[in-house]
C-alpha cells in the first residue's frame, strides 16, 4: 500500500546531517554502496562523523577527505582489492579511531539498536584479542545456568549501534520508501535502516508500489516505508561498486581510485576530476574514461 511521497535528492538528504553525527552506510565492501550519497557528503562541510559500515570505498573516501573521526566496521575492503587503500592510510597515520569488530558482532550491534535494547550477548570475539584491544566491549555473565554444568557462561556484550542516520542503496523502491533488492544478498541494509533515527534509501529506479511485488519474491522486500525518511532515485548511484543484476563493479575505475591513493599529487588530480564536481559531471567524466579505455561505462553512466 502506497504512503506519503518521500522523494528527495542526495543534497536534501545530506543537508539533514550535522557534524559529529553517527551514520550507517549499507552495502558490503565494494558492493551496492550508496556512492552518490557518499559523493554528496564529500561536497559538504560535514566533519567529525562516526561511520558504521561493512566498509568499502565509502569509508575510504570519507577518511581521505577528513570527514571521519571514528569508524566502526566488520572490515574495510574493495573486494577485488583486499584492503581499502585510503582506510589503510588513515589507520597508519592514526587520523581516525577505529573499532574493528567481528562481522557478526557488527550485525548484533545493529540488531540491538533496531530492537531498542542496550546490547546483545554473543560468543563471537571471545578467545580473541578483541576484548583486550577494545576495552569498551564488556563481558557479562548469563543469568541462566547451563543445563548440564550449572555454570553461568561468560559472554561478550555487544553494545547497540544507534545511528543518527543511515543510507542504503536498493535496486527498486516506491516513493514512500518500500524497497527491494534483486541481487544475491540483502547484506545488512534492513538492519541499518531499523537502527537509525532517520533512514534514506537511494535506488536504481522508483516504481509504482503495485509493481514491487512483480519484480522479485517478496522475501526481497525487506525495507518498509515505516522505517524510511526519504527516497532518492539514483540510477547508477552505486558506481563504482557493483549492483548486479543492474551492473557490475567498474574494476577499471576502482583500480584508478586505488592507484591514485598512493601518491598525494595523483590523489589531488583524481579528486579534482572526479570528486570536486557535481554528480552530472562525475558521470560524464566516468563515461569519457570508459570511452578512452574502449570499454562500456558501467553503473548507468553512459
Amino acid at each position: 500500500m502506497a504512503g506519503v511521497d518521500k522523494s528527495l535528492t542526495e543534497a536534501e538528504a545530506v543537508a539533514e546531517l550535522r557534524p559529529g553525527m553517527t551514520i550507517g552506510i549499507g552495502g558490503w565492501g565494494s558492493r551496492r554502496k550508496p556512492m552518490s550519497v557518499v559523493r554528496e557528503i564529500l561536497r559538504s562541510d560535514l566533519t567529525d562523523l562516526t561511520v558504521v559500515a561493512y566498509g568499502g570505498p565509502d569509508v575510504g573516501l570519507l577518511c581521505r577527505s577528513g570527514k571521519v573521526s571514528r569508524v566502526v566496521s566488520g572490515f574495510v575492503s574493495l573486494d577485488s582489492i583486499p584492503l581499502e587503500p585510503n582506510y589503510r592510510l588513515a589507520r597508519q597515520a592514526g587520523s581516525i579511531d577505529a573499532a574493528e569488530w567481528d562481522e557478526g558482532m557488527l550485525l548484533l550491534g545493529l540488531q540491538a539498536a533496531g530492537w531498542r535494547v542496550p546490547f546483545l550477548p554473543t560468543r563471537a570475539g571471545l578467545g580473541s584479542d578483541i576484548p583486550e584491544v577494545m576495552p569498551d566491549l564488556r563481558k557479562v555473565r548469563s543469568p541462566y545456568p547451563e543445563p548440564v554444568s550449572g555454570e553461568h557462561e561468560e559472554l561478550l556484550a555487544v553494545p547497540a549501534l544507534h545511528l543518527d542516520a543511515a543510507f542504503v542503496h536498493q535496486h527498486r523502491a516506491d516513493r514512500s520508501g518500500n524497497a527491494l533488492w534483486l541481487g544475491e544478498d540483502p547484506f545488512m541494509d534492513d538492519l541499518f535502516v531499523r537502527a537509525a533515527d532517520r533512514a534514506f534509501v537511494s535506488c536504481e529506479e522508483v516504481v509504482p508500489t503495485e509493481e514491487l511485488a512483480s519484480l522479485a519474491d517478496l522475501t526481497h522486500l525487506r525495507i518498509s516505508r515505516l522505517d524510511v525518511s526519504g527516497v532518492i532515485e539514483a540510477p547508477g548511484g552505486a558506481h563504482f561498486t557493483e549492483c548486479p543484476p543492474d551492473y557490475g563493479r567498474d574494476e577499471a575505475f576502482q583500480k584508478l581510485y586505488a592507484t591514485a591513493s598512493r601518491d598525494d599529487d595523483d590523489w589531488e588530480a583524481f579528486s579534482k576530476r572526479y570528486l570536486e564536481v557535481d554528480e552530472a559531471t562525475y558521470r560524464a567524466r566516468v563515461s569519457e574514461l570508459a570511452a578512452d579505455q574502449g570499454s562500456p561505462a558501467s553503473g548507468g553512466t553512459s
